[in-house]
């Protein structure tokens, strides 16, 4: 089964590209120089950061449904990414290495499934999820500080 994963759409932290630290902090985020690889995560581009590039610590509504399971937390975002991470039957390398955990959510929602994977073990587990008709799309976090990684739906 083919599927497809998504990052985020960098319209909405444009206007926190190239903010001082204080403009940043007013808005609840906070800029870092990525000192090594892996370790800063960019949910746009899908990809770490290399040393020296730029990241914003922002909070990110992840699941914006008008449900139990509304949910928002902590992101990193490549400062000035431009491009959006859009692949079919690719997973981007910065899954690959974590160890992630998928939520299976129904169109209204609502949880339906979840399980933890390894990166590099993540289209079996995909399929088991899709097998499912309930199941409309599922939203990978990585595991261990427990943030938003990306959306996978069927292609």
């Amino acid at each position: 089964m083919s599927f497809r994963i998504s990052g985020l759409s960098p319209e909405p932290f444009r206007p926190l590209f190239g903010l001082s630290d204080e403009e940043l902090a007013a808005h609840g985020a906070k800029r870092y120089v990525a000192d090594q690889k892996p370790g800063y995560p960019d949910r746009i581009e899908m990809r770490d950061a290399e040393p020296g590039e730029t990241v914003l610590l922002v909070n990110y509504t992840h699941q914006p449904a008008d449900t139990p399971y509304r949910a928002s937390h902590a992101v990193f975002v490549l400062e000035g990414a431009e491009a959006t991470y859009d692949r079919v039957d690719e997973v981007p390398e910065v899954m690959r290495l974590r160890q992630l955990s998928l939520r299976a959510f129904n169109a209204d929602g609502f949880l339906v499934d979840a399980d933890l994977v390894k990166g590099r073990e993540l289209e079996p587990v995909v399929e088991r999820l899709f097998e499912k008709p309930r199941v409309a799309y599922i939203q990978a976090h990585y595991a261990k500080p427990g943030c938003f990684a990306g959306r996978i739906d069927r292609a």
